[in-house]
């Protein structure tokens, strides 16, 4: 039986309808009464759901938490009568992440910075759904002091990397090193160099320089097709080819939110293992590629110039166990694979401030 919104417990505006609310509050079904209709989404949450500012609805709405007729959202658009809205709401975050007895590799670590290899499958920093287990809570178990001016739930992170990306990752310390290399990647004089697996063969050198944004058909994910885009440069440079896929080297100019996986993918060459953007196993691929359950995306090469001293230091990380498998089956089952030619590796800077 439907019920109102007031004896739902969820306050709101006289007329709304919760079909159904799981407590502790983390799904509710929302039928716009007449009344309401013509307001924007954002809005319209904010003043139904108890305790969510316009802003947190826009949040979650951006994140895809928000669907209407099993479709993602948008804050701006109107409601109308008798639509029924799903609205996801996290579980809150704990106000301080807490330290975690983690496995963490630690590649350097001095009084400024600490150098780590991010295992896929690690979360950076607490967010909604990820409360721990992240790589945050690792660092505060493994290391003490770091700095506070990302926020407490991210206290020394300068940059990210996607969930289910691997690779190396640097760390500040402190805030005078935060501060420093903040600027280094905001200005965009970090170089990164990532390995990814591809669908196709891509040629040498290929750049792709599409500006990208937030999907507006499907919020999880990131396209060209945006209405508002920001600017993206990725290069890809062949390594070694195999039947039906190569590895390639990418370096990124700009540090968008899936930058290298949108651009890939776009230009008809995803991520193997990328299920979001296409990459997943194909029909007649190679068998080398079974039990990937990942995508095959690794931060391999970070250099910057060191916030003690300035300094270059360049640090590497090499493909993890799994990665390592598979290719090591690829060059088995071809006895030939063709190397690229030898080019030359250009320094493209990073502002990498996103998941990739």
């Amino acid at each position: 039986m439907a019920a109102s919104a007031t004896d739902c417990g969820v306050g709101g505006l006289t007329g709304a309808r919760v079909v159904r609310s799981v407590v502790p509050s983390t799904r509710h079904e929302l039928v716009v009464a007449a009344g309401d209709a013509g307001r924007r989404l954002d809005l319209y949450l904010a003043q139904i759901l108890p305790g969510m500012s316009r802003s947190q609805a826009q949040r979650l709405i951006r994140e895809g938490a928000v669907t209407i007729g099993e479709r993602a959202a948008r804050p701006s658009v109107m409601v109308t009568a008798g639509t029924t809205i799903v609205v996801h709401v996290p579980p809150p975050l704990p106000d301080v992440p807490q330290p975690e007895d983690l496995p963490l590799s630690i590649l350097y670590d001095d009084d400024d910075i600490v150098v780590i290899e991010k295992p896929a499958g690690m979360v950076v920093h607490p967010a909604a759904g990820h409360h721990d287990g992240t790589l945050v809570n690792a660092l505060l178990f493994h290391v003490s002091g770091l700095s506070g001016i990302g926020g407490r739930a991210r206290p020394g992170i300068v940059h990210r990397l996607d969930r289910g990306t691997s690779g190396v990752m640097v760390v500040a310390k402190h805030d005078r090193a935060h501060q420093h290399l903040s600027k280094q990647f905001h200005d965009r004089t970090v170089h990164k160099v990532y390995t990814a697996l591809v669908w196709g063969t891509p040629e040498t050198g290929r750049v792709f320089d599409r500006a990208i944004g937030r999907d507006p058909r499907d919020r999880q994910k990131i396209s060209s097709r945006a209405r508002r885009t920001r600017t993206a440069f990725t290069r890809i440079d062949h390594v070694e080819s195999f039947p039906r896929v190569s590895l390639v080297d990418v370096t990124i100019g700009s540090g968008r939110t899936h930058q290298i996986r949108v651009h890939l993918s776009e230009a008809g060459y995803p991520i193997v293992g990328d299920a979001l953007y296409g990459g997943r196993r194909r029909r007649g691929g190679p068998a080398a590629l079974a039990g990937l359950d990942r995508p095959f995306l690794h931060a391999r090469r970070l250099s910057f110039l060191h916030p003690a001293d300035g300094r270059p230091v360049a640090f590497e990380s090499p493909l993890p166990a799994d990665l390592t498998a598979v290719v090591t089956r690829l060059r088995q089952s071809s006895p030939r694979p063709s190397p690229a030619p030898d080019t030359h590796d250009p320094t493209v800077p990073e502002d990498a401030h996103a998941e990739h």
